[in-house]
């Protein structure tokens, strides 16, 4: 394969990033075809990316000839007849978060992309391609700070659009930490359960802000995220883990901070502890947080579909997976209590 011709729905502040970002930065792809709601908008850029044109329906698009894979950045309810169109045509596809918007869909897209026997769905959780993400997954592998027990997260947003619903926070915002979650310890979420302290009086009426979220994992492990998405300060997501040996902290915009026994001094039990370094600025939004992520994850989703692996990342299963553990993190925001997880077993699904 000579550039992989990349056809991108939708064109809002993500899509026309990835446009960018394929243009600009990425090797071996080019934007071929655009799609959006308001073909104005898609015309617009399109002019501006030579050889690019657009094509306003959206399964069309899909269905080009000229089309070799699919960024999906369209509102997460279209993402279920898209993603289908994508599996009918074998057309790798990068899926930005939801996979779909409900449990079922959600399954019944694993099953489908399953019973083709090869993998087409990525889905977008950028996280994983973060530098201070994959040096924390490195040390926990590695078993730098033993059985890990416990993991602190932090998720905060400046502002949100008015049309936000305490909900929402849960599958737009916590989504995130469901996938870090399940990234970092290698197993599901069982249980989740969501505690309402006092509103933000700043946030808009109705909007249960912030929220506490307790995670407990297959083996045990307890995970508590703060989402506040109304902090009118900046972009904060911070992550803590901690181990039976030591600990270790990202997201201070200062690279990960750990601390840790000195494996040469646990005999003697001295206690000695690495320094961290402490303090920096605080990113404001999204886009400076993680650009160098979403660099790297389209870059390795581009050599994985040249490859002809089609995934580097998340795939069906994880946008799956993480749809279930927000059903049961809205169910437990209207009931108080903790919920259970209600999912499938994958090994039910051959090739899942």
């Amino acid at each position: 394969m000579t550039e992989l011709r990349i056809a991108v729905l939708g064109v809002g502040m993500m899509g026309a990033d990835h446009v960018a970002r394929i243009t600009e930065r990425t090797k071996g792809a080019v934007v071929t075809v655009l799609n959006d709601y308001f073909p104005e908008k898609a015309e617009a850029l399109a002019a501006t990316i030579p050889g690019s044109r657009v094509i306003n329906d959206p399964l069309d698009a899909i269905a080009d000839p000229e089309v070799d894979a699919v960024i999906l950045a369209t509102p997460g309810p279209t993402h279920e007849k898209q993603l289908l169109a994508c599996l009918e045509h074998n057309k790798p596809v990068m899926c930005e978060k939801p996979l779909t918007t409900d449990v079922a869909t959600s399954l019944e897209i694993v099953k489908r992309e399953a019973e083709l026997g090869r993998k087409l769905i990525q889905v977008g959780f950028m996280r994983r391609f973060d530098r201070e993400y994959e040096q924390l997954k490195g040390f926990i592998d590695d078993g730098v700070f033993g059985q890990i027990l416990v993991a602190h997260c932090v998720h905060r947003n400046p502002a949100v659009p008015p049309s936000f619903d305490s909900s929402m926070i849960v599958k737009d915002s916590l989504v995130h930490e469901v996938d870090v979650t399940r990234f970092l310890f290698d197993e599901e979420i069982t249980t989740v359960q969501i505690i309402k302290p006092s509103a933000n009086p700043g946030a808009p009426e109705g909007l249960q802000d912030p929220q506490i979220a307790l995670f407990t994992t297959e083996s045990g492990r307890h995970v508590d995220t703060e989402v506040f998405v109304t902090t009118g300060v900046a972009y904060e997501v911070r992550t803590e883990v901690v181990g039976e040996l030591g600990s270790a902290f990202i997201g201070l915009d200062q690279g990960l901070v750990r601390k840790h026994r000195n494996p040469a001094q646990q005999a003697s039990g001295d206690g000695r502890k690495v320094a961290g370094i402490w303090g920096g600025d605080i990113t404001p939004s999204f886009v400076e947080r993680f650009g160098d992520a979403y660099d790297n994850e389209i870059q390795r989703w581009v050599n994985a579909v040249r490859r002809g692996d089609n995934v580097d990342g998340p795939g069906a299963w994880d946008g799956y997976a993480a749809a279930a553990v927000c059903a049961a993190g809205v169910k437990s925001l209207e009931s108080g209590k903790a919920e259970t997880v209600d999912m499938v077993s994958r090994s039910s699904i051959p090739g899942a």
